[in-house]
């Protein structure tokens, strides 16, 4: 099966709700369509899709560049294969593109966030090579 991975685009929108869905997150088209409209016209930001032979969606996975005064990196901002595509090489494909693309922006090191209770995830990042370095809480504010 030939598979491509590219750039997401406005038409991915319902595609990538979808799968948004299946690891919990419910969020409106109208939501994603926005903000993916805003994170395409940021070069610090892309956002891939991996498409199958058939045309059909069955990943997708973001990647940010981080610049703080203390340190340099990119971030997986999140990352999600259709549940009935898992164990594929699909999520291994979309993480070597952004190791591709942080090479290309400079980025000598990509970190990413994982909830604790994704003890699967948290196996397919070691098996891909990334190290937990930290456990840390997250802190919220909701500014109203």
């Amino acid at each position: 099966m030939v598979t491509i991975i590219r750039e997401a685009t406005l038409n991915d929108v319902r595609d990538i709700a979808a799968l948004c869905s299946q690891l919990g997150y419910s969020v409106k088209e109208e939501a994603i369509y926005l903000r993916l409209k805003k994170l395409l016209t940021h070069k610090e930001h892309a956002v891939f899709i991996h498409e199958s032979s058939d045309s059909a969606i069955t990943g997708w996975v973001h990647i940010l560049g981080k610049t703080l005064l203390e340190l340099e990196y990119a971030e997986i901002g999140g990352l999600i294969v259709y549940k009935q595509a898992r164990r594929q090489g699909i999520g291994e494909q979309l993480m070597m593109r952004c190791q591709e693309w942080a090479k290309a922006n400079d980025f000598l090191e990509i970190r990413l966030r994982s909830g604790i209770q994704r003890e699967e995830a948290h196996s397919f990042y070691s098996r891909i090579g990334y190290q937990n370095i930290n456990q840390q809480r997250l802190f919220r504010l909701k500014v109203e």
